[in-house]
């Protein structure tokens, strides 16, 4: 999925793969702040060499951004990959069918840490979804492979993993009495490059690159803002983890609800939440 994160894999151990249960409800309660970095990275994007173009949008959750993707190419066949259930079922239901265009907009299951392409896509994008995926520069050289000339591979990922948001949910998670059941459940996004790691590996490929980072400083309303936001992204493992104990559940949000605030402060009209995101736009040589 998307978001922040967004969607599809993460790695708790070096030899134990899980996949986390997703809210859908839950993740669009930001909607507006998740959306603006896609947006960012959709105006970025240069025109594509075909028309209509064939288009993939890797772990697209919900399917609110890659309905975004339609409206900039409304001809184009745009299909949504993504492993979670309850993400691909709201998607289904708000989005797919045909575009005003006279394209097409649909979603399948797939798991995006072994996607492999079985066509040719003139975009492959992917928002908020790969620092699920340990290891997936190692899938750029498919992805990019699978592109027409002139064809274009984007992405967002967070860059926040040692904000306080992700350090104090990965030492509570290690820490008693915690640690048998929860280590490495907050550890997850420590594979994710930085702007000029993800340049040299898109150069590498034979693109033409351009990558960058934004921090946003994201001024949320309302009780325990922080805490409401992580519950839809960071927080999906250890929920998905203790979801059989309710009462160990709570009690895990107590503790982290209490290092939050202490970490962000309300303020007068709200809580301000920073949140780096890194970016890359990689176009295939002609």
């Amino acid at each position: 999925m998307h978001s922040d994160t967004d969607t599809s894999a993460w790695l708790p151990t070096a030899t134990t793969r899980a996949v986390p249960t997703w809210d859908a409800q839950q993740y669009l309660r930001h909607a507006g702040h998740r959306t603006r970095p896609f947006l960012d990275l959709l105006a970025r994007i240069p025109e594509l060499p075909t028309d209509p173009a064939r288009i993939a949008d890797l772990g697209c959750g919900p399917g609110n951004v890659t309905a975004l993707i339609a409206g900039r190419w409304p001809r184009a066949r745009t299909t949504g990959f993504d492993l979670s259930a309850d993400m691909l079922h709201r998607a289904d239901t708000e989005y797919a069918g045909p575009t005003p265009g006279g394209g097409t907009l649909d979603f399948r299951r797939a798991d995006i840490a072994d996607w492999l392409p079985d066509e040719t896509y003139d975009l492959i994008v992917s928002n908020a979804a790969l620092q699920w995926v340990p290891g997936h520069p190692g899938s750029f050289a498919t992805w990019i492979n699978a592109l027409r000339p002139g064809g274009t591979f984007a992405f967002q990922v967070p860059g926040n993993h040692a904000a306080p948001s992700h350090a104090l949910l990965a030492r509570l998670c290690d820490s008693p009495p915690w640690r048998d059941r929860l280590a490495g459940h907050g550890s997850r996004y420590t594979h994710v490059l930085d702007a000029a790691e993800y340049l040299d590996r898109l150069t590498e490929l034979g693109c033409t690159a351009d990558t960058w980072e934004t921090t946003y400083y994201q001024l949320l309303p309302g009780p325990d803002p922080v805490l409401d936001w992580v519950k839809g992204t960071a927080l999906r493992p250890v929920l998905t983890a203790l979801e059989d104990d309710p009462r160990a559940a709570e009690a895990f949000l107590v503790e982290y609800r209490a290092l939050l605030r202490a970490a962000y402060p309300a303020g007068p009209r709200g809580t301000v939440f920073p949140f780096r995101r890194i970016f890359a736009v990689a176009v295939k040589e002609r």
